[in-house]
This record gives structure tokens, C-alpha cells and sequence, in this order.
């Protein structure tokens, strides 16, 4: 092997290895500090977790946008968006059938899908997310966040807001975490530096390889970038299904792809206007595709079965098969 390459593979071993612990150490901390000044564990999950479990997308196409990548950044997100579906959610409903409430079909599934559809429409009119465009979505994530924690302190008992099964223990407003402000505020700061540099070393090295090895900076985008920023949902997926929470692996699932597109391309947009040269239509509609299918799959008995699983899980073994065959995937 040529040693730039094992160079550079180390380097994206690193790299997810930082972004995995920079997310936990950064949720780890911000949730503390919040249940010290007296938010229940419920709207914590509802807000830190869920922007925790994206941060790594968003830090690396932060990263990759700034250096003008921008189908590295899109890949990134479109790609771990297709992963949390096909994969996270699909080995979730093999280990453990998921079954979720009524009102989540009807609220978070449908919206999941409308979000989807409109972020492929804003990238088709001309192949770019403006800035206008990226302060609509963070806009939009906001609007959600908000929302999301208005039910919980309104009502605590909402098939969605009590879908977080925490102790009860946890879940009481001011509970002392025993640890002091400063070193949760040192566990924030640390995350996020930890993260910074896993992006860093995840975009060069993964851009070097692709180019090394004649591959598209998309397909690495789509495949390898978006398998390791989904690790956090991964490990919390299947640690949430070990202890019997299915609807937590599930809302765990659905609430990142909603932030994947309205919190990391929204700020990633924002920062910059995100440009794509080589995601191509196959590649979007593969998103909209799975978050179609889930919801389909689950809109009459409420469960997303094992068989449900096998059948995302094949279709997600099919896609990234495909990736690798297509003629754009060679440069």
C-alpha cells in the first residue's frame, strides 16, 4: 500500500474516532449544565442531544464548504441521512421490532419526508443552497426545536414528549449531576475542540484518498464520511434497543435526518452557499426514497419489524453498491 495512503487512512481513523468522543464529551456537558439550571432530561433530549448526534455532520461540512467542497458537505448529510434510515433504523427494527405512537406517524414521519422533498427541490433549481435558502432551514430548525420543547413543558405527557424512557430519577428539573459548572463547561469546550479536529483530519484525509484513488469526492462523501459522523446515532441507536427504548432508537433516527438538513445545511448555507457539481438525482432520490419507505412502512401498525428492517437494510447494501459502479464514480 502507498504510505500516503495508510497516511491518510490513519488520518480518517482519527478523525472519526475524534468526531465519535468530541459529540459524547459535547453532549455529555451541555446536557449536565442544562439540568443544573433546571431542565428536565426530556427537553434536554429534545434539543442538546438531538443537535449533539449532528454535530459531526456539521462540523465536517462546515469544514469541507469553507474549502470548497461542496458536494463533499452535501454528500455528507444526503449520505448520513440515507445511513440513519437504512442502516441505523434498519438494524434497530432487527434487534428489537420498533414500535412507536400514533402521533409520531402523523407528525415527525410526514414531516421528515416534506423536509426532504423541499431540500431536494432548493438543490435542483440550480444545483446550490444559498445562503437565503440556508437561513430558511435554520430558521426551520428553530422553528422545530422550539416547538419540541413548547409540548414537553406543556404537556409532559404527549405520545412524542414522554417518548424518552429516562429513569424517573432523571427526569426531575435541577436534579445536581455531582460534578461542578466548570468541569462540564471544560467537557463543552473540550467536545467541540475534539470535534473540530476530527472534521479537520476526516476531510483531508478522505479528500486525499478519493483523489489518490480516482473516486469522486461524493462517493467517499456518501459512503465513508456519512458511515462514521453516524456513529453517535449508531452506538445510541443500539444501546437505546439493548435496553428495550424502541422508540427512542427510532425518534433517535428521525430527529437527526431532520437536523441533518434544516440545522447542518442551514448553517453550513448560512456560513457559505453550499454548491454541488457531482450529486446526481439517483442520489437524492435515494433519500427521499428511504424516508418514503419508513414512514410507508410504518404508517399502518405503527412497528418498523424485523422484516421492515432486512428490507432498508438490503436496500441500503443496494445503493451503496451502486455508488461504486456508476460511471460518475470514477474522476
Amino acid at each position: 500500500m502507498d504510505m500516503e495512503i495508510a497516511i491518510n487512512i490513519g488520518w480518517v481513523l482519527l478523525g472519526l474516532t475524534c468526531l465519535y468522543f468530541g459529540a459524547e464529551w459535547l453532549v455529555k456537558g451541555a446536557a449536565n449544565i442544562a439540568m443544573m439550571f433546571g431542565l428536565s432530561s426530556l427537553v434536554v433530549g429534545l434539543t442538546i442531544v438531538a443537535f449533539g448526534t449532528s454535530a459531526p455532520e456539521l462540523v465536517v461540512s462546515l469544514q469541507s464548504n469553507f474549502q470548497g467542497s461542496g458536494d463533499f458537505a452535501l454528500g455528507n448529510v444526503i449520505g448520513s441521512n440515507i445511513c440513519n434510515l437504512g442502516l441505523v433504523l434498519a438494524i434497530a427494527g432487527i434487534l428489537l421490532p420498533i414500535v412507536v405512537q400514533q402521533e409520531f406517524i402523523k407528525r415527525e414521519l410526514p414531516l421528515l419526508v416534506a423536509v426532504s422533498v423541499i431540500f431536494v427541490a432548493v438543490l435542483l433549481i440550480d444545483n446550490k443552497v444559498s445562503r437565503l435558502e440556508g437561513t430558511l432551514f435554520a430558521i426551520g430548525v428553530v422553528a422545530y426545536s422550539s416547538y419540541c420543547v413548547y409540548v414537553a413543558l406543556k404537556n409532559p405527557t404527549d405520545p412524542i414528549a414522554s417518548g424518552v424512557d429516562a429513569p424517573e430519577e432523571e427526569q426531575t428539573p435541577g436534579r445536581s449531576t455531582g460534578v461542578s459548572l466548570l468541569i462540564n463547561l471544560a467537557w463543552v469546550v473540550v467536545g467541540l475542540g475534539v470535534l473540530i479536529l476530527g472534521a479537520d483530519r476526516l476531510v483531508a484525509g478522505g479528500e486525499f484518498i478519493a483523489i489518490k484513488m480516482g473516486v469522486s469526492e461524493a462517493v467517499i462523501a456518501l459512503t465513508l464520511v456519512a458511515l462514521g459522523t453516524s456513529l453517535p446515532e449508531l452506538a445510541t441507536t443500539i444501546v437505546a434497543c439493548m435496553k428495550g427504548q424502541s422508540d427512542m432508537a427510532a425518534g433517535n433516527a428521525i430527529g437527526s435526518c431532520l437536523f441533518n438538513i434544516l440545522c447542518v445545511i442551514g448553517f453550513t448555507a448560512m456560513a457559505k452557499p453550499v454548491v454541488s457539481t457531482s450529486i446526481s438525482m439517483v442520489d437524492l432520490s435515494a433519500m427521499v426514497g428511504f424516508s418514503i419507505a419508513t414512514y410507508l412502512l410504518m404508517r399502518n401498525d405503527r412497528e418498523l419489524g424485523r422484516l421492515d428492517g432486512v428490507l432498508l437494510l438490503i436496500g441500503y447494501c443496494v445503493y451503496i453498491a451502486y455508488l461504486f459502479v456508476r460511471p460518475e464514480a470514477v474522476v
